[in-house]
């Protein structure tokens, strides 16, 4: 039949697609698979990490509501409270709301961490509007005439079984104290009712008492509207105390996790890619096995688009397809990943307790759209390719593997090009998205570099293996050569998690060298004693003055060195370090550090007469310091 002839209906054409689906089920299973798998990786990644940052944002915006600014201290025992008395007295601002903040571990609620925001109900209103839920005027006098008692959200109470009245117990440090659930607060829409599901609400005075800070705050909550009213305020306030606005905070916490929450993502984006080869290789596969009906086709009326529109449709509804059944493991996925995920923020960065999975409809629309758009960008040189050919070169198979073999010098060159953008972008220092780019960069770059390197490979082994192993030798290299459209892309996929797995593994053996190493040179003491706290490796109370002088005492005790850490501000830095104060070195010297000084000596001497502080090399590397690095002014 002439090409000129008219086109045919697109209805059998799909007929004959749902027949080949019936007949070769695995290939078009394998699509939906590898679609799933990767939008299912980004989905639970992604809902996980949101979920905690998510959680985190709720309970801080819960704590600070309506606050402009807050008035902090840079010392870790906590602001004197005379400060807010002089505010209120001698400058007349209102409003300022005292808070007292803490974590303690609720063994009735789940043995979650929860935070126990300690205020003043008369300086409230303007600042947190929560107790208007609580309509019992008994409650509310109770609550601020008995002390210990506190009170929670009333789902956080259904959940867990916690009647008004119940006594429910409090561990700050390992100490237990008994707290009665004097009111229950009903959070007036869905964003208050997620906020207060980690928050515990006492009066000020109970939380003071609960955490050892008997006249002393957290911090103050202001709401300035006049720059006036700022100035006055920052005269007012002693040395080693500041005024910070209220987004600082929340900024401080995104920087701390940034890092965190790329890796992540590049984790999931890196399965979703493994996952486009997959697709690739099964499009094409497809595409080939069935170029003699589509020349056959061809030659029956049907127009390149045609086959066009088939091929990148078939791939458009099996993507969707997976894409929904990767949303739905992804959220199952998600569930479990986010215990993992808390736990580590909770480990390395703040505390933070997670009640349920957020499931934001834009990151299940991200999931759907990427995983269907990897799919039909998959789906598009093969049907580019079936389109364009003439219906008697579509049912040769020579002239696809022509057409390869033709860009395979463009391939080198290609190559070459992202392996050069790659490497620079890894050249740039402490720019951890740029040095994603990079790897992605380069990574693409020896999926392109597969065929034509196949192609080398293939003629120089095919001497070997016909010595080896006969004319089987011969044909094997060659007709791998021969169908490098199939096979390269196999090959490139394989290569791709091969390298992935590489990679990963040799991160996790450096990380636990890395590991080993701070263990040999951090515990050089026979015994740690440290208060019980509710994460792995941060400790939150403190020890009994008392405790430590009777274990100076006990009998067999040698040396005894005590240390206390706390999160600072530093202005040069513009963000939190962790400050770490000990009164000597219970490995007389013996730690196998490597000390990068200019003079080359050991600090211990200068640190224990108080001559200066030691700072990490991480630290140095991440705000780009000379060494010997400048002074720093810490505000303790």
């Amino acid at each position: 039949m002439s090409e000129n002839a008219p086109a045919v209906s697109d209805l059998p054409l799909w007929r004959l697609s749902w027949r080949r689906l019936l007949r070769r089920p695995l290939q078009t299973i394998l699509l939906v698979v590898g679609v799933m798998l990767g939008v299912a990786m980004m989905i639970s990644i992604d809902l996980a990490n949101g979920s905690a940052q998510r959680a985190f944002q709720l309970s801080t915006d819960a704590v600070a509501g309506r606050a402009t600014h807050r008035i902090v201290p840079s010392r870790p025992n906590g602001l004197d409270e005379s400060i807010y008395t002089q505010l209120r007295n001698e400058l007349g601002f209102f409003p300022a709301a005292p808070v007292v903040e803490g974590y303690v571990l609720a063994q009735d609620l789940g043995a979650q961490p929860m935070r126990v925001v300690g205020v003043d109900l008369f300086a409230e209103p303007p600042f947190r509007s929560y107790f208007g839920g609580e309509r019992n005027p008994d409650a509310i006098a109770s609550f601020m005439t008995e002390p210990g008692t506190i009170i929670l959200s009333e789902d956080l109470a259904q959940r867990y079984n916690v009647e008004l009245g119940q006594t429910i117990t409090l561990e700050n440090a390992g100490q237990p104290v008994d707290a009665p659930v004097v009111g229950l607060l009903q959070p007036g829409d869905n964003v208050t009712r997620r906020a207060l599901e980690s928050l515990i609400f006492s009066d000020i005075a109970s939380a003071q008492e609960l955490f050892g800070m008997q006249g002393r705050l957290s911090h103050v909550d202001l709401i300035i509207e006049d720059e006036k009213d700022l100035a006055q305020i920052e005269a007012l306030l002693p040395p080693g105390v500041t005024v910070e606005t209220a987004a600082s905070r929340q900024n401080a916490i995104q920087q701390m996790t940034a890092a965190f929450s790329l890796n992540l993502s590049a984790l999931s984006l890196l399965a979703l890619v493994v996952g486009m080869f997959l697709i690739y290789n099964t499009i094409t596969f497809s595409v080939v096995q069935r170029r003699p009906t589509f020349g056959i086709l061809r030659s029956l009326g049907v127009t390149g688009g045609q086959l066009m529109r088939l091929i990148v449709g078939e791939a458009f509804l099996y993507s969707l397809i997976g894409a929904l059944l990767g949303v739905g493991l992804g959220i199952f996925l998600g569930r479990g990943a986010v215990r993992l995920i808390t736990q580590t923020i909770n480990d390395f960065y703040f505390v933070v307790n997670v009640q349920d999975l957020t499931i934001p409809p834009l990151t299940i629309a991200k999931g759907i759209v990427v995983g269907v758009a990897a799919a039909v960008l998959s789906a598009l040189p093969p049907a580019v390719e079936a389109a364009r050919t003439t219906p008697r070169t579509t049912m040769q198979r020579s002239t696809l593997e022509s057409r390869v073999k033709t860009i395979l010098p463009w391939l080198w060159l290609a190559w070459l090009a992202l392996t050069a953008l790659g490497i620079l972008f890894l050249s740039v220092r402490n720019n951890l998205s740029l040095t994603f780019a990079g790897l992605f960069t380069v990574l693409i770059g020896a999926a392109l570099v597969t065929p034509p390197l196949t192609s080398v490979l293939m003629r120089l082994i095919t001497p070997l293996s016909h010595g080896l192993f006969g004319i089987l030798g011969r044909m094997a290299p060659r007709d791998i050569e021969r169908s490098l459209s199939r096979t390269s892309v196999a090959i490139a996929a394989l290569m791709t998690a091969v390298s992935v797995i590489v990679g990963v593994s040799i991160m996790i053996g450096s990380f636990r060298q890395t590991v080993v190493q701070w263990l040999d040179q951090t515990l050089q003491a026979d015994v740690y004693i440290s208060p019980p706290t509710i994460t792995a490796n941060r400790v939150f109370g403190t020890l009994p003055p008392e405790t430590v002088e009777e274990i100076r005492a006990w009998p067999g005790v040698d040396t005894v060195v005590t240390s206390t850490g706390t999160d600072i501000f530093v202005p040069q830095f513009a963000r939190e370090v962790r400050l770490i104060a000990v009164d000597g070195d219970v490995s007389r010297g013996n730690r196998p550090y490597a000390w990068i000084r200019d003079e080359g000596a050991d600090p211990w001497s200068q640190l224990s007469a108080g001559e200066g502080i030691v700072i990490s090399e991480a630290l140095v590397l991440k705000e780009d310091l000379p060494v010997p690095p400048p002074p720093i002014t810490l505000d303790t």
